[in-house]
């Protein structure tokens, strides 16, 4: 089974793309079929895998709003075993786009049910909000790891996090 792990903090450089790159990259060199999915509209885990995200023309923006396979949108890279569906700009007016659909918060998710299963792992970079796009990503997910640094407003802001994970939970993610 396909374990699919987010990466979240609405805090921002706290190291979510970091992690989330560093994450997926290792667990392809241990022959760990690996997808990372680039939930960021600023597009850094793209480019952090050596892909220019100005020359992308199909992006997690269309499975979310077009509904198009992960599978179809999934580049491979330069390392092994190692595949990412892309973000760029594009993604930056997905939540304005979404507001008045049913199930929005949902759309990943879905996309992740009709993924491909010879995928060990998914691994979600989201951005650094508490949006729709976090939201879909801790929907989507089986667990979810959250970077932080170690100082006394990063405790502060975990608390501020834990009630919206904890709500989702609740309400569209028992897992």
């Amino acid at each position: 089974m396909t374990k699919i792990i987010a990466i979240c903090n609405q805090k921002g450089g706290v190291g979510k793309t970091s992690t989330a790159v560093s994450l997926s990259s290792c667990l392809a060199m241990e022959g760990k079929k690996c997808l990372l999915i680039d939930l960021d509209a600023q597009g850094n885990a793209t480019s952090g895998l050596g892909i220019d995200k100005n020359k992308i023309e199909r992006s997690v923006y269309h499975a979310l709003l077009d509904q198009t396979d992960l599978s179809e949108l999934a580049i491979e890279t330069c390392v092994k075993d190692l595949f990412i569906v892309p973000s760029n700009s594009h993604l930056s007016g997905t939540e304005v786009e979404l507001v008045g659909e049913l199930g929005r918060e949902g759309r990943l998710k879905k996309a992740l049910a009709s993924l491909d299963i010879s995928f060990d792992f998914v691994i979600i970079d989201c951005p650094p909000s508490l949006g729709l796009l976090t939201v879909n990503a801790l929907t989507g997910a089986h667990s979810v790891i959250i970077p932080m640094q170690c100082e006394y407003y990063a405790l502060e802001g975990l608390s501020q996090l834990m009630k919206p994970i904890n709500l989702i939970k609740d309400n569209l993610n028992a897992r």
